[in-house]
């Protein structure tokens, strides 16, 4: 481990309260999983942590896991998620690889995310040797560039009420493209769309499976609003229950997480205290980079 992941290990703080690469050097030490056996590998939680641990983060580390045990020369083009259990943030999370396939193109892996004894997170991964092949992508809708917009904490800072978990540094930049949830909330907008600039906010080191895993991270950010924003209702400003499902993703091209990317999701039903989302990611230059799809549980109390 590198001495960011032991000192996450070890339960010290680190000085994240700025943001910025402070922040996003903690997220590194995060997916950087110490090996304790052959196909296992143990994770930690921020110690500034919520309840549950950030579903963003089990997706991730559990990544992490798979691809390295996969030939460098392999890329991950797609992950299919289900979130069993909420995870405890105050103790580590094992993760176990069950090698299920090496073929001469594609890679198969299986992790299993345990904590106290029981699974609370599943994934297959699917890793494959670049080749070439038929191509085509959809356009990247019009949108004003990123550093035109407002930052996270500028809107936030603007907005009257509390909107706790949003006030937080994270290692992630956002900037809403379309006004945010919680203003729609309030004017009774009902958008279609929920659209983001996002980047990794600070420098990542040049290693394409650590840019894969960040967007895999960033990716179950702001997916489930798009579903609250079409019924007028938003996180601890109602009384809304939610926690991911499952989750897939697809990467179709290489990108870096540290440059801005678009991440445009919409919701096509909600049912049964259930609500799907979906979302594609557009690099700056407007190439289609993955498309996401996940259900997360949103029950809204009176």
């Amino acid at each position: 481990m590198t001495e960011l992941a032991r000192q996450a290990a070890s339960g010290l703080a680190l000085n994240t309260a700025a943001g910025g690469q402070p922040m996003l050097d903690h997220l590194v030490a995060l997916l950087d999983l110490e090996k304790i056996e052959e196909n296992i590998f143990r994770g930690v939680s921020p110690a500034n942590s919520t309840v549950r641990v950030f579903g963003g983060q089990v997706a991730g580390q559990a990544l992490v896991a798979a691809g390295r045990t996969v030939p460098e020369e392999r890329k991950v083009h797609s992950l299919h998620a289900y979130f069993i259990r909420g995870g405890d943030p105050s103790v580590p999370i094992v993760y176990e690889v069950d090698r299920i396939r090496d073929g001469r193109s594609f890679t198969t892996r299986r992790v299993i995310g345990v904590q106290h004894g029981k699974a609370i997170f599943s994934l297959s991964a699917s890793f494959q040797l670049v080749e070439p092949g038929i191509e085509h992508a959809e356009e990247m809708p019009d949108v004003p560039g990123p550093e035109s917009l407002k930052t996270m904490a500028e809107l936030v800072a603007e907005f009257p009420g509390d909107l706790g978990y949003r006030d937080r540094p994270r290692p992630i930049d956002i900037r809403y493209v379309n006004a945010p949830p919680w203003e729609t909330r309030a004017s009774g907008e009902r958008p279609a769309r929920n659209q983001v600039w996002m980047r990794a906010d600070g420098s990542l080191p040049a290693n394409d499976l650590l840019h894969v895993c960040v967007l895999t991270y960033a990716s179950d950010m702001t997916l489930l609003d798009s579903v609250l924003a079409r019924h007028g209702v938003y996180w601890g400003l109602d009384k809304v229950l939610g926690a991911s499902l499952d989750h897939a993703l697809w990467f179709h091209r290489p990108f870096r997480a540290d440059e801005w990317f678009l991440y445009d999701s919409g919701t096509p039903t909600a049912s049964g205290a259930r609500g799907l989302a979906t979302g594609r990611f557009f690099a700056a230059d407007g190439t289609l980079i993955a498309t996401v799809v996940q259900e997360g549980l949103l029950r809204v109390l009176d």
